[in-house]
């Protein structure tokens, strides 16, 4: 009886360099004090392998203070970080655990603290000439997403210190 043998096909074409167009990750982390941190570091390295650098440091502040506001305000053990490019800008979204609340007065209570938490990211945000919010998640855990996005342009003159309203 003949011997079969099985080879592996190669890939018809070499893998693709990361590109700003490629970036799409998403990070679960622990709702933890380092998790911040954690977070920025990654945002650092990714950016920086699709060719972002020009942008690393709006992204990184917004990375963070996400990140510190979802693990400060979730009630759950884990935090969910999701890093796109899309139509040159950056989303950066944030889900926690923590649920709407259903009486107006809590709920316009806890959304009160939640921005006060987020003034220095809309600081950045501003500056970039971006957006961001924060609302009930539509995924099946629920808990809030939080969001900035931060266009390629505004991200880049933050860098510089310069606003996009100044020029």
């Amino acid at each position: 009886m003949p011997a079969s043998v099985t080879t592996c096909s190669s890939p018809a074409t070499a893998p693709t360099p990361p590109t700003p167009e490629t970036l799409a990750y998403s990070l679960t982390l622990p709702a933890a004090l380092q998790s911040p941190a954690i977070a920025r570091t990654a945002t650092r390295t990714i950016l920086r392998a699709h060719g972002l650098e020009d942008v690393t440091d709006a992204a990184v502040q917004a990375v963070g203070e996400l990140a510190a506001c979802a693990c400060r305000f979730t009630p759950s053990s884990e935090v969910y970080v999701s890093l796109r490019y899309r139509e040159s800008a950056l989303r950066v979204i944030l889900y926690d655990g923590h649920p709407r609340h259903t009486n107006p007065h809590l709920a316009a209570v806890c959304d009160t603290r939640r921005r006060a938490a987020l003034r220095v990211l809309a600081c950045v945000v501003r500056a970039c000439a971006g957006n961001w919010g924060f609302g009930e998640a539509r995924e099946p855990g629920g808990g809030t997403r939080m969001w900035a996005v931060l266009p390629h342009h505004g991200a880049r003159a933050y860098v510089r210190g310069v606003s996009v309203f100044e020029r």
